[in-house]
């Protein structure tokens, strides 16, 4: 990586960057301070009431394990998207240590010192606020900088539910294959991780006087108060488009969309699979979501039409390394079996069976090639010849399935599957390095993501399913010695999507009719 390039690009975006640091050390300072005034609170109560201490700090250490997206996503349809359920989720990943920590500390102080207290006079509070808290500080401080730097990390991704922060930039530049841009979120967000930590060393030293541990209380609730006004005084507007970050930035993208259609609205950014639950919940009014997605039904949501035909085809096929060709040459010829095998109507129910149905992606995708006549029945357990990459969607795993039963069906090779890839650049990256050897990908990702051709200067072929795929076999084998196998026959293109019921009653059919739906409010 160049640093010239990587710095030249960090003052280019410093006021974006500057922004997004902002939020970032609030989410963080809110969520903190809310945990340590609970958590020392619980960790004192539990040292008074040490028979329930374990069960409750099982109970603690339990939301520790949960997933992030996980919770977050669990958050989502009580909390909506933005700050608040960004901060419950700091909230509840902080506890554990502080909780922990208080407890640890109070109850490890020598028991002599305590029975010198009390042969002292000292109350219960007395000895709590002379003896036990002071002698317990540095390890209920440790407690504190480890949730503090936890909580760092973790609000890079409440990016992903449109709380804002430095996980915005890491989660696009993910998406897009754009190393500055993951070096733009992840490098103040290890510089913020650093200075709140030796910012709490200097409280630390501070703390040693019970008015100045109050004094410090104080100003931590009035941030709170504070940060919560701030990070809400802008409000929102009456109509929200819920994207995910790959989407905000890539060639074929918002700001295309915006130039071509001319529209103007409030955006927020999150995952995926989140911006569907968005839109399903009434969280947002807008997403990009694709053609092909089982979620459309699921959902009762309508795609808009692309009546000025801005987004370009987006053909599925294989994508495989050529040195793993040369080696297993029977690899192409079983994989190509489902060249134009699929529709996209057929993609959409494949998608829905996983989606909704809550069927298992490896039985959908054999039930699939059962009903087209291909054999199924051997599934090996020797080490792997092949391994088969996916992304993180639903889509994904299910053609990387089928393309691990045609493998092993038709091929004598065994095939082990590396499913859930973040997104374009991390899988990307590994078919590249030989951490896998072919995944399922799409024509117009590789145009405009991977290549990263400028659409002024491919919009004569854009039009053309064809000739893109020509265009980026031809570019990929060139560049990385990477093959395009067979296109699967469906396109899973982008798709603006509204709720039916809303796109109805407002009589929007069209990305053409949200532009003038918007001009009239």
């Amino acid at each position: 990586m160049d640093n010239k390039g990587l710095l030249s690009y960090l003052w280019e975006q410093r006021s974006e960057i500057g922004e997004q640091l902002v939020e970032h050390i609030w989410l963080t300072l809110i969520a903190l301070t809310i945990a340590v005034i609970f958590g020392v609170t619980l960790g004192i109560w539990l040292s008074r009431n040490r028979r329930v201490a374990s069960p409750v700090l099982g109970a603690v250490n339990v939301i520790q394990t949960i997933p992030s997206v996980a919770l977050l996503g669990f958050l989502l349809p009580f909390f909506g998207i933005g700050i608040t359920p960004a901060i419950i989720a700091l909230f509840l990943y902080a506890l554990l240590p502080i909780v922990r920590n208080t407890f640890t500390g109070i109850a490890e102080v020598n028991p002599a010192v305590r029975e010198a207290a009390r042969g002292m006079g000292l109350s219960p509070g007395q000895l709590l606020s002379r003896v036990e808290l002071p002698l317990a500080l540095p390890t209920i401080f440790a407690g504190i900088r480890t949730a503090a730097v936890i909580n760092v990390g973790i609000a890079t991704l409440c990016a992903l539910i449109a709380a804002g922060g430095l996980g915005e930039f890491i989660f696009r530049g993910i998406s897009l294959n754009n190393t500055y841009m993951i070096m733009a979120g992840a490098i103040p967000a290890a510089l913020l991780a650093l200075a709140i930590d030796g910012l709490l060393g200097l409280v630390q030293r501070l703390v040693h006087r019970r008015g100045k541990l109050f004094a410090i209380i104080g100003i931590g609730l009035v941030a709170v108060l504070a940060g919560v006004f701030t990070l809400n005084i802008s409000g929102s507007k009456s109509f929200i488009a819920g994207f995910p970050s790959e989407f905000m930035e890539r060639g074929d993208g918002y700001p295309g969309l915006q130039d071509t259609y001319g529209l103007d609205m409030e955006t927020v950014e999150l995952e995926i699979g989140l911006m569907y639950q968005a839109l399903k919940n009434e969280k947002v009014d807008l997403i990009s979501g694709f053609s092909t997605d089982g979620r459309i039904v699921a959902y009762d949501l309508r795609p808009l039409e692309d009546d000025k035909s801005y987004f370009p085809p987006y053909y599925a096929a294989p994508l495989v390394r050529r040195e793993t060709l040369d080696k297993y040459p029977d690899l192409k010829e079983a994989v190509n079996l489902l060249e134009g095998r699929i529709s996209d109507k057929e993609m959409i129910r494949l998608n829905y069976m996983a989606d909704q149905e809550k069927l298992d992606t490896y039985d959908i995708a054999k039930s699939f090639l059962d009903s087209l006549g291909f054999d199924t029945g051997i599934r090996r357990e020797g080490e792997a010849d092949i391994l088969i990459g996916s992304k993180n969607f639903t889509e994904s795993y299910i053609l990387a399935q089928m393309l691990g039963i045609l493998v092993e069906n038709y091929t004598g090779l065994d095939v082990d599957m590396r499913l859930g890839f973040g997104g374009t650049k991390l899988v990307f990256d590994a078919l590249r390095t030989g951490e896998i050897d072919i995944y399922p990908e799409y024509t117009g990702t590789g145009l405009l993501v991977i290549l990263q051709e400028n659409p002024d200067e491919v919009k004569d072929i854009m039009g053309d399913p064809n000739r893109v795929y020509d265009y980026v076999n031809q570019q990929f084998s060139e560049q990385y010695e990477l093959q395009w196998l067979g296109p699967l026959g469906f396109n899973n293109t982008f798709a603006m999507m509204m709720r039916e019921q809303d796109a109805e009653s407002l009589g929007i059919r069209s990305i053409s009719d949200l532009k003038k739906h918007l001009e009239g409010k």
